[in-house]
């Protein structure tokens, strides 16, 4: 199982960004998938998760109104839509493949390697 993000970069306050994350190795549609973040010197925390039939989400309270996640079955690949980009968001983002979307890590079994976003003038 693999799951490899891009999409991460530098970008102004206020910007936007978009993350893709495709999976190879597993049945895409059997899983949930997540988005969690490390911000330097701090602890790994939840982002957003999505349902396997991508009918149900959560976000973290931080990310509600400009985080959006997404997902395409039919291309392995789950999306996070990040807009009005704040400095506070910088970070390595990680996706994350399990079977239910919750919010805490543990329910989370595959991990991709991360890409890092920063977000500065």
């Amino acid at each position: 199982v693999q799951l490899v993000e891009s999409g991460g970069g530098l970008v102004q306050p206020g910007g936007s960004l978009r993350l893709s994350c495709e999976a190879t190795g597993l049945s895409f549609s059997n899983y949930a998938m997540g988005w969690f973040r490390r911000a330097p010197g701090k602890e790994r925390e939840f982002v957003c998760a999505m349902s396997r039939s991508g009918g149900s989400t959560r976000h973290a309270d931080s990310v509600k109104g400009r985080f959006t996640i997404s997902r395409d079955n039919a291309k392995n690949t789950v999306y996070l839509q990040m807009n009005s980009l704040k400095p506070e968001d910088t970070a390595d983002y990680y996706c994350a493949a399990g079977l239910t979307y919750g919010i805490n890590d543990n329910n989370f079994y595959y991990w991709g390697v991360g890409t890092q976003v920063t977000v500065s003038s």
